[in-house]
């Protein structure tokens, strides 16, 4: 029997690959993001049924209980069941602390760990009514161990998803789910370009600079990160190869940082 997953923000960039990856290693997969992103949503699930496996959009703000709830019973009702949830959905900014509003704070937690929360919570219910256990996966960062300056919400909020995804590991491993978490370092996405961007403009370099310096100065093996490169790791922990790992947050970021 076909196990089934739900990845959050995968209309493009990590979540993009994580859920073509798990389509190709035989899991039928929902997917979700944005109203905005929409198109590129329908894009990726022609993508998934390409491959061969079943699939379904979900247009969903994760921050919002309600939607949320309905997007977990929408995953289970449409597939027939809930066996991987990854809640890969995420935003940053570049921003002095100094400068940083309360409502920019509050919208940045409010999607990376309000979101995880919701996602966290709901997809376990899911999972323990059908009583057969499950794999949930959570989206942390480098950040989570390194903060980095001008990403100073960001980074809090990583370091949230790492106490979250312990916790909840501890809380739920009795019903025989895994919680664990992904930590990408610099990887060629939408987001990080922004990133790059704004950095490059605060510290007077060309747009592409910035990214270059960290990955010649920071990352031992000398690129940036490819979005496949996580997915790779992501469906590690989606497998029953990691049946006994729980509450970890693994570094996968070529060798910034030594948890």
């Amino acid at each position: 029997m076909s196990r089934n997953a739900l990845v959050t923000g995968a209309a493009r960039g990590i979540g993009r690959a994580i859920a073509l990856r798990l389509a190709r290693d035989g899991l039928n997969v929902a997917i979700n993001d944005t109203a905005a992103r929409s198109l590129e949503l329908n894009s990726v699930r022609q993508e998934i049924e390409t491959i061969g496996r079943k699939s379904t959009t979900i247009i969903a703000n994760v921050s919002v209980d309600k939607e949320v709830k309905a997007m977990m019973q929408n995953v289970v009702k449409e597939l027939g069941g809930l066996d991987v949830m990854v809640a890969n959905a995420g935003i940053a900014h570049v921003k002095q602390l100094i400068d940083v509003t309360a409502e920019e704070w509050d919208n940045m937690f409010a999607t990376n760990m309000r979101g995880v929360f919701l996602c966290y919570k709901e997809a376990a219910k899911a999972m323990i009514a059908q009583g057969k256990g499950g794999k949930i996966i959570g989206a942390c960062s480098v950040v989570g161990y390194r903060p980095f300056p001008m990403l100073s919400p960001y980074s809090a909020s990583k370091w949230g998803v790492r106490g979250l995804t312990q916790a909840a590991a501890m809380e739920w491993a009795k019903y025989k789910i895994t919680v664990n978490s992904y930590c990408p370092g610099i990887v060629g996405t939408a987001m990080w370009d922004m990133v790059d961007e704004e950095l490059a403009k605060i510290e007077g370099k060309q747009k592409g600079e910035v990214i270059k310096d960290y990955s010649n100065k920071l990352v031992l093996l000398g690129r940036t990160s490819e979005p496949d490169d996580v997915a790779n790791f992501v469906s590690y922990l989606a497998s029953k190869d990691s049946d006994y790992m729980t509450g970890q947050n693994v570094l996968i970021d070529g060798g910034i940082q030594f948890s």
